[in-house]
């Protein structure tokens, strides 16, 4: 959906490309690409290049005071952020494996509890949603699909399309989905991934029922304003809901 909409703008997507060379001819950018053997030049108005973050961990001294590092991964931290010396602790982006803001917030406060309150929380604890700023937006919290069945944990998907709810429509943006995902058999939100408008803000909904334990179809439960987007996320609970009612009145007739 975002290629679509990036090509609806007129932007033009080459995957699985090598730049094999740039050029300034006649006062124009022109690229020239290889891709599966075959050689394509292109015009572009500018050339952004993404070189990346590297934490700034030289000329500290740290192996001085017995902290291990890494030029690329920056300090090595334990599930409780503290450093191969016990005394010192890290958090933020020198440490953590997603430079996020957010993650970096909650990194700091339990470091704070860990360091100065002997605390023993841990940042594998933290349920961390990211959000994508395109357009439509992509938010995601939890495990994917494929994680999940990389555990062998199994999972079955409720997928609320934005065209089957009021206010997207209303809105003109009907471009997206909710897809929620549960452990099979259970209503346990294991993750969940949006697409839409508003996907950052939905996708705190989520986020909040994960952190608070609550099992999907509680969240059917809730009214939600109407009409607002919010709904999708509804939507799918009740679809759950109405799932494992169906299953267990199934699994009560076949007793009888």
């Amino acid at each position: 959906m975002v290629a679509h909409a990036l090509a609806h703008d007129g932007v033009e997507i080459h995957l699985n490309c090598n730049i094999v060379a740039v050029r300034l001819e006649g006062g124009r950018k022109h690229v020239t690409m290889v891709s599966d053997g075959n050689t394509s030049t292109t015009v572009v108005d500018e050339i952004l290049t993404g070189i990346g973050r590297l934490p700034s961990v030289q000329g500290l001294d740290l192996e001085r005071a017995g902290v291990a590092f890494d030029t690329e991964a920056g300090v090595r931290v334990d599930d409780f952020l503290r450093t191969r010396n016990p005394r010192i602790f890290a958090a933020g982006d020198v440490c953590l494996e997603h430079a996020f803001t957010n993650t970096a917030e909650a990194s700091a406060r339990i470091v704070v509890r860990n360091a100065l309150y002997r605390g023993r929380q841990r940042i594998s604890a933290l349920t961390v949603p990211w959000c994508t700023y395109t357009d439509p937006q992509v938010a995601h919290v939890g495990l994917y699909v494929r994680q999940a069945r990389a555990q062998s944990i199994p999972v079955k998907t409720y997928t609320v399309p934005m065209h089957d709810v009021v206010r997207a429509i209303t809105d003109g943006e009907e471009d997206g989905f909710v897809k929620i995902h549960v452990r099979e058999g259970t209503d346990r939100i294991l993750g969940a991934t949006i697409v839409g408008r508003h996907a950052g803000e939905l996708i705190n909904n989520i986020s909040l029922a994960m952190v608070a334990g609550m099992g999907l179809r509680r969240l059917a439960q809730v009214i939600h304003a109407f009409p607002t987007q919010g709904e999708a996320v509804r939507q799918a609970a009740q679809a759950c809901a109405q799932s494992l009612t169906a299953a267990v009145a199934a699994e009560n007739m076949e007793s009888a």
